[in-house]
């Protein structure tokens, strides 16, 4: 995109609204205004009326969601009953972790009012961050941080536990000799 039509778009109102979105997802703290310009451009725009599914728990993950506008659901079928686990709004992401690997989904997800949703597939992520160091190294860490929040929020629900400490090693006077050794005193 020419630098002229890039600050002529870039200034659009509809454009305008989605970079500042952009700006506060948490994934993105920290790009730059033309970083976030370049993610910008990469993102697939699509309509959702009222519960229609996003995607179904199992199905291949392939890409990132962020809310527009609307309200989504988020639930888990556990013993043949959907838990709910979340309903996001505008300026919340999910299906993140797709960004990382192909692993199928965890949870379903489905619009739960006529939502729009900004989606980023795996492979525009993996072409937009191909050259562009400073981006990856940005989202990548913004992205860690949100897979160690999710850790330790299990971890307090006590579904996990963090393993036990290591014993520390004794100090050097302490330890025996190491088998070498034994000849040379």
């Amino acid at each position: 995109m020419a630098k002229g039509r890039f600050r002529k778009w870039i200034t659009d109102g509809e454009q305008l609204r989605r970079l500042q979105l952009l700006k506060a997802v948490p994934l993105f703290t920290g790009l730059t205004r033309r970083q976030l310009g370049k993610l910008l451009v990469k993102l697939f725009e699509k309509e959702y009326r009222t519960g229609e599914a996003i995607f179904r728990e199992g199905d291949p993950g392939n890409a990132l969601f962020i809310v527009l506008d609307g309200k989504v659901a988020i639930t888990h079928a556990a013993d043949g009953v959907e838990k709910s686990l979340a309903t996001l709004s505008a300026g919340t992401y999910f299906g993140e972790l797709a960004l990382i690997d192909d692993q199928p989904r965890f949870a379903s997800a489905r619009a739960d009012e006529d939502s729009v949703l900004l989606i980023l597939y795996k492979s525009h992520f993996d072409q937009l961050i191909e050259g562009n160091k400073a981006l990856a190294i940005r989202v990548m860490g913004n992205l860690l941080k949100a897979v160690a929040g999710y850790v330790r929020v299990v971890q307090a629900r006590g579904s996990i536990r963090p393993a036990p400490p290591r014993p520390s090693a004794p100090a050097a006077a302490e330890q025996p000799p190491m088998p070498a050794e034994r000849g040379r005193r």
